[in-house]
């Protein structure tokens, strides 16, 4: 059955602002983060509170199609749209109550983290998440979500209270440890698998500022510097989180430099400035660096730094990994691959989790490994679609070289749309477990526009 013919059924139920082919608004609002997701939903629902998603899910599920769910469309594998079918647009669900009093907040599915920082930074707290402000909160949650504060106080999903759950079957429930504890575990990693999240109750802590380190180390002494971060970080402070980004200078970097490969530092340090001093200088002195910047920034200027560097509109796509350490091998492979990267905007980021991460037990969450603490994000972007098979095939071939000292697992908010066999690795040994969960809640895979983690009673099995 057809959207076009069912449509007027719909609109005459729907109170939500309903977008089709040809309306006015249409392309700007079927267009997402990654460029290389150029869509064309039958349908987009401009959701404005439950009650519309509510009408939305029920009617895709008489119809009988699966819907994509977007909130900030920052899926790097493309789930925030689809070709035909229907878009549950959660974007203007922005609301958010902050109790500064209990450091806790409430936001609704559709808001963006700079929705969250904006309104929690007014009582100087910080939610952790990503790093990017136009990111989608709700998927990065799912996901399990990393960021400048996951060190000192864990992943996203490790700070949420509840949440407030459409399942498929339409109806609505408040799951946490206490009610529903098993699709609480399941939604801490588990990402969209389970439900429409319309609103996450979170903890939030005290941060208002930070001081922030940056510099430029050029490759030929890039090795001895990667060598000594792998030393220092197991044993270095929940504050410090000091990451790389190897990458090609571009021209707002010193002119030295320009077009020559580089290990780009960011040293982070949250608390006292003073203390953090010693271990940001440190750490931007372990090698010579050009371009040193030492400054104590606000969380919000923190949290919106990258977000030029990653616009909407451009070709992106990744291949990611988990290392317990970093072999020399691996570090002259990552190096020697900067000089052949097709495009300037690219880089390999390397971070260090361990900390309050590495703290919460395995199962405790369905998030992926943990115990593998360095994370390894090999992120092409580019902007003309004739450079897409150069991009993806470099990205690729660098992967390949590098996964025999991987430890297994990825980071499902990491992974591109042509990985769904890594899926299980990403979960390992709780992969049956959310198998029986989905079953549950999902048993006919209504929810599939995802990394999916299918149920048990499928035609495949």
């Amino acid at each position: 059955m057809s959207i076009g013919k069912i449509y007027p059924d719909f609109a005459s139920v729907c109170r939500a602002p309903l977008l089709r082919p040809g309306d006015e608004g249409y392309d700007s609002a079927a267009r997402v983060w990654n460029g290389m997701f150029d869509c064309q939903p039958d349908i987009i629902v401009k959701c404005r509170d439950t009650d519309d998603v509510q009408t939305s899910l029920r009617w895709a599920q008489t119809v009988g199609i699966s819907p994509a769910i977007r909130c900030g469309g920052h899926s790097l594998a493309g789930f925030s749209t689809c070709n035909g079918g229907m878009v549950i647009d959660l974007s203007q669900m922005r609301e958010i109550h902050v109790d500064a009093s209990s450091r806790a907040a409430r936001f609704s599915g559709g808001c963006l983290l700079g929705t969250v920082d904006t309104a929690t930074q007014r009582f100087g707290l910080a939610f952790p998440a990503g790093v990017v402000s136009h990111t989608g909160a709700g998927g990065l949650i799912l996901g399990g979500g990393t960021g400048w504060l996951s060190r000192m106080y864990g992943l996203s999903c490790d700070n949420v209270g509840s949440f407030t759950v459409l399942l498929a079957d339409g109806s609505i429930m408040r799951v946490d440890g206490q009610n529903h504890p098993d699709l609480f575990w399941a939604l801490r990693g588990g990402g969209g698998n389970f439900g429409i999240v319309t609103e996450f109750e979170v903890k939030l802590h005290p941060v208002s500022s930070v001081l922030l380190g940056r510099g430029l180390c050029p490759v030929e002494a890039a090795p001895s510097l990667l060598r000594q971060w792998r030393e220092f970080m197991p044993s270095a402070p929940d504050n410090l989180r000091w990451s790389f980004s190897l990458r090609i200078a571009g021209n707002a970097d010193p002119a030295e430099l320009r077009g020559q490969p580089v290990a780009s530092a960011s040293v982070l340090w949250i608390g006292e400035p003073k203390v953090g001093s010693y271990f940001v200088n440190r750490a931007l002195s372990a090698e010579k660096h050009s371009a040193v910047m030492v400054e104590e920034i606000s969380f919000l200027k923190l949290q919106t730094m990258a977000d030029s560097d990653f616009p909407h509109g451009r070709r992106y796509y990744t291949k990611s990994g988990y290392f317990r350490s970093l072999d020399d091998r691996v570090i002259d492979t990552l190096l020697a691959a900067l000089p052949i990267i097709p495009s300037m905007t690219s880089e390999i980021e390397l971070s260090y989790l361990g900390g309050a991460v590495g703290r919460v037990a395995a199962g405790d969450t369905a998030f992926g490994d943990r115990s593998a603490p360095i994370v390894l994000n090999i992120l092409s972007h580019w902007v003309d679609a004739d450079q897409d098979a150069a991009n993806t095939e470099w990205t690729r071939r660098l992967f390949a070289n590098v996964r025999p000292w991987m430890t297994p697992g990825v980071y499902v908010n990491f992974m591109s749309a042509d990985e769904s066999e890594r899926i299980p690795e990403a979960y390992r040994e709780r992969w049956e477990r959310l198998r029986e969960i989905k079953t549950t809640y999902d048993p006919d895979n209504f929810f599939r526009l995802n990394q999916n983690i299918p149920p048990r009673k499928t035609a495949a099995d």
